[in-house]
């Protein structure tokens, strides 16, 4: 462990972040629970930067409220789930109130000899940097708990041959469960996405304005991402979730409108209308044009005669 500035304390390995903690020596070196019915949190470094360089999977049962991961907050609703990937900031919180359910943490090094180590990538909700937490319905909740209770009796053993091979095991069982259970938010909660894909649309409504995109370019999914204060693979995963399409496809398909709107109604030409766009090269604009509507910027005006 190492101090940044004398606020940020970075931790490489878990056995010094569970003594900063106050908490046992992990059984596993490079997998921990903390089960906060059975430890106490210990406060000393609260409102304190960690930067830790493993996965962090917090679950909460009961707890309402917010809880500060990184630089943004997750807010819960009777229970949930968070998640962080290695290397982002957690603050400590000094609530003892926010310490409930389980905290489970685990080295890139424990899974990156199995299958899981090279599909991590694929469970997008840890690089989910400002957004909501996983919220669970009871039944959803009885099925984590299943999962780390098995953990926790699993790491409760000696350490064997097949140790690894089972933990990993779990570890998968509980991300792919947490991929459907997200699965099934964005779709039962899709009123309330309506309202970032509607704000969404009216950014790059006005993104592509005539005077702002030939100043500016093109807008990219980063730019979007940041302007919704959510991150980039949330903002796709939720978007693919509701509507099949990523975030830059419907960045395409409003810029596809827009052109297609110039080019019906006005008399600019075509390469007034790519620079208007933000294209930097009118060549660019009619590729992409055409790869959407299967003809030139130029047949689709004259379509109009």
């Amino acid at each position: 462990m190492r101090a940044i500035k004398q606020q940020t304390l970075i931790f490489k390995s878990i056995s010094e972040l569970m003594y900063a903690l106050g908490q046992p020596k992990p059984q596993h070196p490079l997998i921990a629970l903390i089960r906060y019915d059975q430890a106490k949190a210990n406060l000393e470094h609260a409102g304190k930067n960690f930067l830790i360089d493993f996965y962090k999977v917090s679950f909460k049962r009961d707890f309402k409220g917010q809880v500060r991961y990184g630089q943004g907050y997750y807010d819960f609703e009777e229970g949930g789930l968070a998640f962080l990937g290695p290397n982002q900031l957690v603050t400590m919180s000094g609530d003892e109130k926010v310490y409930n359910g389980y905290t489970l943490y685990f080295h890139a090094d424990l899974i990156r000899n199995y299958q899981l180590g090279k599909n991590i990538q694929q469970y997008g909700f840890f690089s989910y940097a400002v957004c909501e937490a996983l919220f669970l319905s009871e039944k959803e909740k009885e099925v984590l708990l299943g999962v780390f209770r098995s953990i926790s009796s699993e790491l409760g053993n000696n350490i064997d041959a097949f140790s690894q091979d089972v933990l990993v095991s779990q570890l998968e069982l509980l991300l792919n469960h947490s991929n459907r259970f997200y699965n099934r938010q964005f779709i039962t909660r899709k009123a309330v996405y309506s309202d970032l894909i509607y704000e969404m649309n009216t950014y790059l409504d006005g993104r592509f304005d005539a005077d702002r995109s030939s100043s500016a370019g093109l807008p990219n999914v980063q730019e979007v991402a940041d302007h919704l204060h959510v991150s980039v693979r949330y903002l796709t995963d939720l978007l693919k979730s509701l509507t099949g399409l990523n975030t830059r496809q419907h960045i395409h398909n409003k810029l596809i409108e827009k052109a297609k709107d110039s080019l019906g109604n006005s008399r600019l030409s075509i390469a007034e209308i790519a620079y208007q766009l933000g294209f930097e090269h009118p060549q660019s604009f009619s590729k992409l044009f055409k790869r959407f509507t299967h003809v030139s910027p130029n047949a689709y005006r004259q379509s109009f005669n």
